[in-house]
C-alpha cells in the first residue's frame, strides 16, 4: 500500500508585471494585484499559518478591555522561524521577484514577516504609515499584504490613501486614535481618493512604507486571516533610530547590524535578487 505525497504547490514562479502598473504603483503608493495566488495555494499554506497563529497568541484579554491596537489584530511576527512550511511560504519568489520589480531594485531581502488577523468583533485598524517604526535609510521598501481567503468590506478590508506616500503630515504617529484623526484629518485636507475595495480570493496588495492606509472593522463572525511580508531593498542600510520604536525594531529584526552598515544578518536574507 503506497501512500500519495502531497506536491508543494508554484509559488517561486514569475508573475508578469507591466511598466504600466509600476507606473500606477510609483504614483499611488500601492497596487492590488488579482490572481497572485490560486485556491490552492493559499488552502495549502493557510492551516500552518492559521495553526501557528493561534499556537503563539499571547493576547488572552477580551476584546472589551484591549487598546484600539490590540482591538484590531492579533498580530505574530515572522512565523518562518517556527515552521518549515511557513518559511516556504514567505521565501517564495514570486511575491519577492513582485516586489523587486514594483520598487526597481535588483532585489529585496526580507525584514520581517507578520500575520495579522483581525478576530470576529475585532475593532479598526488606524490610519498609519508602517515606515514610522523602521530604522531604515531610504523608502525602497514594500509590504505584501496576503489575504487566504476573501476579504469582503465587512471582513476589515485593507484601505489606501491613493498618492498619500509623499504627504508628510502624520509620519511622527503610531498607530492609535490620535493617528486615525489627526491623519484622516490631513488626508481630506489633501482630498485624495480613498481605495477601500474588498480583496478577492488569491487578490494581493503591495503598499510603500510611507504609504497611509488602515482597515476598518470585522462585522462578521468569522475572523480577518491575512499573511504578511515585508520587503526591503537587498541593499538597503540600517540608519540612526529616530525614536524608541525605531530602536526596537533594530535590536528585533536587525540585530548585530551596525548603522550605516547593509542590513546582512540571518533573519534579512535576500530572497529574491536579478
Amino acid at each position: 500500500m503506497t501512500t500519495a505525497t502531497v506536491t508543494a504547490p508554484d509559488i517561486d514562479s514569475e508573475y508578469k508585471i507591466s511598466p504600466e502598473q509600476i507606473a500606477r504603483f510609483q504614483k499611488d503608493g500601492y497596487i492590488k494585484l488579482k490572481n497572485v495566488f490560486s485556491p490552492e495555494v493559499l488552502a495549502y499554506y493557510r492551516d500552518e499559518i492559521t495553526r501557528h497563529v493561534l499556537a503563539l497568541n499571547t493576547e488572552g484579554k477580551p476584546l472589551e478591555q484591549r487598546s484600539t491596537y490590540g482591538k484590531a489584530f492579533l498580530q505574530i511576527m515572522n512565523l518562518w522561524k517556527h515552521s518549515d512550511l511557513v518559511k516556504e511560504f514567505v521565501f517564495g519568489k514570486r511575491l519577492a521577484r513582485i516586489a523587486t520589480d514594483l520598487l526597481q531594485t535588483q532585489g529585496v531581502r526580507l525584514y520581517h514577516d507578520q500575520a495579522l488577523y483581525k478576530e470576529a468583533g475585532g475593532g479598526y485598524t488606524p490610519w498609519h504609515i508602517d515606515q514610522f517604526y523602521w530604522p531604515l535609510a531610504t523608502d525602497r521598501t514594500v509590504t505584501a499584504w496576503v489575504p487566504l481567503h476573501a476579504v469582503p468590506v465587512e471582513n476589515g478590508t485593507l484601505s489606501f490613501s491613493v498618492g498619500s506616500q509623499n504627504i508628510k503630515t502624520g509620519r511622527d504617529l503610531q498607530i492609535s486614535d490620535e493617528s486615525e484623526k489627526i491623519i484622516a484629518e490631513q488626508l481630506k485636507l489633501s482630498n485624495l481618493p480613498i481605495d477601500e475595495t474588498p480583496f478577492d480570493l488569491g487578490e494581493v496588495s503591495f503598499h510603500l512604507g510611507y504609504t497611509f492606509h488602515r482597515a476598518g472593522p470585522n462585522k462578521l463572525s468569522s475572523p480577518r486571516e491575512v499573511m504578511t511580508i515585508i520587503y526591503m531593498d537587498r541593499d538597503m542600510r540600517l540608519i540612526e533610530p529616530k525614536s524608541a520604536n525605531q530602536k526596537n525594531d533594530w535590536e528585533m529584526w536587525c540585530p548585530g547590524t551596525k548603522i550605516g552598515e547593509i542590513i546582512n544578518t540571518p533573519l534579512n536574507p535576500i530572497i529574491y535578487s536579478r
